[in-house]
């Protein structure tokens, strides 16, 4: 069957639906984190008109991420249980009328309920387009498109940049929500475009048991399940803490204004685009990806320490802050494709939900808040190098742990190549 599937899709593999799965994945995905990026441009505005310190607004963020974690969950179980159609529709839905609803939150209470439940909802689009990808795309190039997709990460941080930049500089930071609204069509597109995958179809039709979160502690699962959960905490761990902090290192420590940070980290997050492109060539067709991780991981590392210590001025700034993202977050378009691959169809969305989005969400909420703390004790410098690199570094090497597993292999194949079963 899978040799069959792959031979049918081969003369035009990537045009027609398949193409159109992409587009839609690569649109819902952009705008998810579009919708996250614009909470990040807000801080330094929120901490002023509510009166908090840096600590008490990454509180905030602390505290939504871990309503966010455990929503996504539930949400990525109902996803192998109902269906990718539905729930990436609901989804978009939902989580637009959530963010939106941002632009009314009347005191720091009710604005952490509804990030946390936008996180939740709108970071569903990380299960289900992984699926969505694994499950229809061609054995050779699925792992090129599943990092390819990855992009969406420095697009929706470029989009908001953009509404960020005129928002902030002429109108009240409430107004910055409104944008989420943007995602609405999404729905209807996903409605009319996106069927169930063939493959989700058949372990449903075959009478796969309902999934549930602690078969990913099954032997021949749990190891990659734990040790992926635990490279994903420290690298988000890192990565929150690194994006949601620097439009207030910009402004406290380089004396940058809303406009020239928000046009900076814009600018520097189209420029990474590059560096996800070319970790997910280099992963499908060089290295395997897991040795892409470790190698674009220890080389952001790098890159951020020279961004804290080495850069001087908008230029230079520009310039490091530009190769940490190609390098530092470039390295999700790998990880991206190799989470989404080593877990069997009938628990893909809830592997991906559970060793993904939820150590993304508590590392979100770690990261920032601890390192906003180490901070305001030791120095920007000194917390942003140490609380930040070191975690990074971890998250690298724990993928030295892990399989590698060669690119263009069908999932069936992968899932019996680490199981240890024979074709």
């Amino acid at each position: 069957m899978a040799g069959e599937r792959a031979a049918g899709l081969a003369p035009g593999a990537l045009r027609g639906y398949p193409a159109a799965v992409f587009a839609l994945s690569l649109a819902a995905y952009t705008t998810a984190q579009m919708d996250l990026a614009l909470f990040g441009y807000a801080v330094p505005a929120i901490r002023a008109e509510f009166g908090l310190s840096l600590s008490g607004v990454m509180g905030i963020v602390s505290a939504a991420f871990v309503i966010g974690g455990l929503l996504i969950v539930a949400l990525g179980v109902l996803t192998d249980r109902l269906g990718r159609r539905l729930m990436l529709q609901l989804s978009l839905v939902v989580s637009s009328l959530l963010v939106a609803l941002h632009a009314v939150a009347p005191n720091p209470a009710v604005l952490t309920v509804l990030r946390g439940s936008s996180i939740g909802v709108g970071g569903l689009t990380y299960p289900i387009t992984g699926a969505l990808i694994t499950e229809e795309f061609p054995a050779r190039v699925r792992g090129l498109f599943l990092g390819i997709l990855q992009i969406g990460y420095p697009l929706g941080w470029a989009l908001a940049s953009v509404w960020a930049a005129w928002i902030l500089k002429d109108y009240h930071w409430r107004w910055l929500f409104l944008f989420g609204l943007v995602s609405l069509p999404l729905a209807l597109l996903v409605r009319r475009v996106v069927r169930e995958p063939q493959r989700f179809a058949e372990a449903r039709a075959a009478g796969a048991a309902p999934a549930r979160v602690r078969d990913l502690l099954a032997p021949g699962i749990r190891s990659r399940a734990v040790l992926l959960f635990c490279s994903q905490f420290l690298f988000v761990w890192a990565y929150a803490a690194s994006i949601f902090l620097f439009p207030s290192y910009l402004r406290e420590v380089r004396g940058f204004e809303a406009f020239d940070f928000s046009v900076l980290i814009g600018a520097g997050n189209a420029i990474g685009v590059l560096g996800y492109l070319l970790a997910a060539f280099v992963g499908e067709f060089l290295l395997t990806r897991r040795t892409t991780v470790v190698l674009w991981t220890l080389t952001g590392a790098c890159c951020f320490q020279g961004l804290v210590w080495v850069a001087e001025g908008f230029t230079e700034l520009l310039i490091a802050y530009a190769l940490m993202s190609m390098f530092f977050y470039g390295s999700a378009a790998v990880k991206f494709a190799y989470l989404a691959e080593v877990f069997p169809t009938r628990l893909r969305a809830t592997a991906m939900a559970t060793c993904g989005s939820l150590a993304v969400t508590l590392g979100s909420a770690a990261g920032p808040l601890m390192v906003a703390r180490g901070i305001e004790t030791i120095g920007w410098a000194e917390g942003y190098a140490l609380l930040v690199g070191v975690p990074l570094v971890g998250a690298g090497l724990l993928y030295l742990l892990l399989t590698p597993v060669p690119s263009g292999l069908e999932v069936e194949d992968i899932d019996r190549l680490l199981s240890g079963r024979k074709a």
